[in-house]
């Protein structure tokens, strides 16, 4: 995706594609190359690649964030989608919670460097993430984890009525399946699963899980409790 249709593809999903919003993702780009050399961020760094793979699937995200007031996204690693969707929704506080304090380190970077003014960077995993317990309209995680552990580290996040939405891949209605008494236990119901393909015929999935009711307080368990007894 090159720099004429990443500006038609925003466009298409409604986004303001100004030249400062433009601009603001060609440094993003330019400091993910960079770091990256000396850390591990992606394995993406062609940047027709990182438009698409990066930053336009995180855009997906787009239609049912860019009404919110406060979205927390779980395990932001190089900021994906938390911090794309900072750019384009100055509106919304965007918290990104990240336990690997040299991803922390490069995510501020990026944020003092595009001068984002509505999004901040939490060093700490979200099991551990207490103090803001269903505080969040919409909470987002991509790739972090298989779907029933990843929605008892972020659903408990939710507020009730609020979204929780994880970015899958092609086995995404497979861990949907898998998760389905988790969600539940966790006051969540499915709602949609949204398909995508991208250029190269990856498939994605947006599972949008509502929060219907409280999680029980005993959630999150430790990762360690989670991982060898998922629900």
């Amino acid at each position: 995706m090159n720099q004429v249709e990443f500006k038609e593809a925003l466009i298409g999903l409604t986004i303001d594609a100004t030249d400062s919003v433009l601009a603001s993702f060609d440094r993003y780009a330019q400091l993910l190359v960079e770091k990256n050399k000396v850390m591990n961020l992606t394995a993406i760094t062609d940047r027709e690649e990182i438009n698409e793979k990066h930053f336009y699937d995180s855009l997906l995200l787009y239609p049912f964030v860019k009404d919110k007031l406060s979205l927390c996204d779980v395990g932001s690693g190089a900021g994906f989608p938390g911090l794309v969707l900072a750019i384009v929704i100055p509106s919304c506080e965007i918290t990104l919670l990240e336990p690997t304090l040299k991803r922390c380190n490069f995510l501020n970077e990026v944020i003092s460097d595009l001068g984002l003014k509505n999004v901040i960077v939490v060093n700490q995993r979200a099991e551990d993430f207490s103090q803001k317990r269903e505080s969040y309209d919409i909470v987002t995680a991509r790739a972090v984890a298989n779907l029933n552990l990843l929605s008892e580290l972020c659903l408990p996040l939710v507020k009730v009525n609020g979204l929780f939405i994880a970015m899958k891949g092609s086995k995404g209605l497979e861990e949907v399946d898998e998760a389905s008494k988790a969600i539940c236990v966790l006051g969540g119901a499915v709602r949609s699963c949204e398909r995508s393909l991208l250029s190269d015929d990856s498939l994605r999935y947006n599972i949008i899980i509502e929060k219907e009711k409280k999680s029980p307080a005993k959630y999150p368990r430790a990762y360690g409790a989670m991982k060898k007894r998922p629900l």
